[in-house]
């Protein structure tokens, strides 16, 4: 009892710690969540005195603390996404975010309230103190600062916005002004704090992360055109890419192939961080901040970039070494936990279909809410049985265990075990056949899985292109954008792009080019630039009329897709010059211009690229041309020297 009681008076104390450790919070939220920190750091004395006391705790008060635990819980989550979380999903959810600030200070209020002071062996000074705390809670039920309506209607108004056109770049200026998302590290963070409120959905967004994220993507858009040089370097003269700042390591400073989060937020390349760890060091390298933590978290989100970006520079995506050893996750659930996963095991194997399919719905749940279920639920030997589930015939049960996958693959162990299990064939046959959210959900877990090179080829070899191909063209908007992402990500291996092709992926790209209002712009382009690389891609794209199109995006389209569209003319007017011809009939040559003034680094190499490639072949017109007139006049010369003979000849 007396061990039971030091665990969670320690707990106490490391939820607290952890909440100290929190280093700053979002502007939109900072004054009352700096406030209610403050407060909780109060509480550390008591819980030390506690812990000090050689009198046992009455079980009132025992019950009480762990009230206390769980409120505390509770209020750590909340001011973690306070400090890390999305600034426009603060500023939007404002008043929901302080419906859960209220409700939270409520809970702690009420746990501390329920505390017999009289029967802890604590000081009067703690026990005033900790009143004060309780007293300050009180007060501060339904005070709300008044929120900042001209950043909400600002945000509001480029939220609504459908068209890039609409919107008005003066409240972009505000917006990139007070949320502070000025540079492409600012972009990123926030970009990387959306991620993390999907993954946290369970792959399931949702309508208004999707349209944050288009958001974003707006104001990223316009950060990027006030500033088309941000983030190269002044002498960046030649064709040789500079590697982006972001996608270095701090300690290496080389490209990273294997990209993991530390406790404070940096990024870092795995090797050279777990040397850093292991050499004995206890802080953050750039920050110097001590770790509270040495779990290193795979940044799936910078890695798939640094693909992206190495494929639209012709460079072989860097491998992760084989000897790098990722750090196995740990299971911290509790005996009861453990228990509960147990049983939901034995459900999952039983014939009735009613226990299979609320123990894949439970498991879907728990693989949702947090890292460690993830850890506890694999361990507990999930996974094959999950993937046993996923040619049921029952659509709920099978849509359960397919999502279950899919948060459980968000843990970087677990992608292995998935695979080993012989999950793929599974999932594609769900991409297939399943409903609509879990052909969804079955295209989401593909593109988690592919995130590890090897499985790439996996994934393409037991027929999912063509499946998710299907989606593409068939699927809800969710199903649309979760298939794109997969295709983008297993396209990166060169075998899969003739795949795609064969499966009919162009005319289904091309359609969601000119869809009215299809809102897939971004994500068919992205996929066209990678595909016009291989010989198939470029023959289906020329084939499917694209120049008209791309002349269009070049023109106008965001800074983003019109370097897309550039790259892909760029392939499709090598060694042709039918397409040359002909976006040189449409009036490219301004728009390039423009691109290679304006553009983003990769838009403007592109865009100088084709004016090369477009000179070179009106100078070859020019001279055909010139080599024509030339032979033209010859032969009138030639009629003119015959013509006296013949008049003289009928003269006579």
């Amino acid at each position: 009892m007396e061990d039971e009681k030091g665990t969670l008076v320690q707990k106490l104390i490391d939820i607290v710690n952890e909440i100290s450790a929190i280093s700053d919070y979002r502007w939109a939220i900072k004054k009352q969540y700096c406030n209610l920190a403050r407060r909780l750091k109060l509480l550390t004395p008591m819980f030390e005195e506690i812990k000090e006391s050689k009198d046992p705790i009455p079980d009132e008060n025992v019950k009480a603390l762990i009230s206390l635990k769980e409120a505390l819980e509770s209020a750590k989550e909340m001011l973690r996404f306070g400090g890390e979380g999305s600034k426009v999903f603060l500023v939007l959810e404002r008043e929901k975010i302080m419906n859960k600030f209220q409700e939270v200070t409520t809970q702690l209020e009420q746990a501390l309230s329920g505390i017999s002071f009289d029967k802890l062996d604590i000081s009067d000074e703690v026990k005033e103190q900790v009143e004060l705390v309780i007293a300050q809670f009180k007060r501060a039920k339904g005070r709300v600062d008044a929120p900042d309506v001209e950043l909400y209607e600002d945000l509001l108004s480029v939220y609504n916005k459908n068209s890039d056109a609409d919107t008005d770049p003066a409240a972009l200026k505000r917006l990139t002004d007070k949320l502070q998302l000025v540079s492409i590290a600012d972009l990123k963070q926030e970009s990387l704090a959306l991620h993390e409120m999907v993954v946290a959905s369970g792959g399931d967004p949702g309508e208004s992360i999707e349209k944050m994220s288009m958001l974003l993507k707006k104001i990223k858009d316009f950060v990027q055109t006030q500033n088309p040089d941000m983030g190269a370097p002044a002498n960046e003269k030649t064709e040789i890419p500079v590697i982006p700042e972001d996608f270095r390591c701090p300690i290496s400073l080389e490209l990273m192939k294997d990209p993991v989060i530390v406790s404070t937020g940096q990024t870092y390349e795995r090797a050279c961080i777990e040397k850093w760890l292991e050499a004995g060091h206890v802080t953050c390298p750039k920050t110097q901040q001590k770790l509270s933590s040495t779990a290193l978290t795979p940044n799936y989100v910078l890695r798939s970039l640094i693909a992206q970006w190495c494929e639209a520079n012709g460079m072989e995506p860097p491998k992760r070494l084989s000897n790098s050893r990722p750090s196995k996750a740990a299971s911290t659930c509790s005996p009861a936990e453990l228990a509960k996963i147990d049983i939901l095991l034995r459900k999952l194997t039983s014939v009735n279909i009613e226990d299979q399919r609320s123990a894949a719905g439970e498991l879907r749940l728990l693989a949702k809410r947090n890292a460690d279920n993830r850890v506890c639920i694999a361990e507990a030997g999930a996974i094959p049985f999950l993937v046993g589930l996923l040619s049921t015939t029952d659509p709920q049960t099978q849509e359960h265990a397919v999502t279950a996958l899919l948060n459980l693959s968000i843990c970087e162990d677990n992608k292995g075990s998935i695979i080993s299990s012989g999950a793929v064939p599974g999932i594609v046959h769900v991409l297939k056949k399943g409903s609509m959210e879990a052909r969804e959900n079955a295209a989401a877990t593909l593109f988690s899985l592919s995130v590890v090179d090897e499985n790439k080829v996996t994934i393409g070899a037991f027929g999912a292109i063509p499946a998710l191909v299907t989606l593409l063209g068939e699927g809800s908007q969710r199903g649309k954008k979760d298939a794109a992402t997969a295709l983008f990500n297993l396209c990166i291996y060169q075998g899969n792009k003739g795949r795609a092709v064969r499966a009919g992926v162009v005319p289904t790209l091309m359609r969601l080019l000119t869809e009215p209002g299809g809102g897939m712009v971004d994500e068919a382009l992205a996929i066209l630039a990678i595909l016009a690389s291989h010989a198939e891609g470029k023959a289906a794209i020329g084939a499917a009329e694209a120049v008209p199109v791309l002349v269009e995006v070049i023109g106008n389209g965001s800074p983003r897709n019109r370097e897309n569209a550039a790259a892909v003319l760029v392939h499709l007017c090598s060694g042709d010059p039918k397409h040359l011809a002909e976006a040189q009939e449409l009036g490219v040559m301004g728009p390039l211009l423009d691109l290679a003034q304006n553009g983003t680094d990769r838009g403007k190499r592109k865009a100088a690229q084709l004016i090369d490639r477009m000179n070179r072949f009106v100078e070859q017109q020019k001279q055909v041309q010139v080599q024509a007139e030339a032979q033209a006049q010859s032969q009138t010369q030639i009629q003119h020297s015959e013509s006296p003979s013949t008049v003289g000849s009928i003269d006579r």
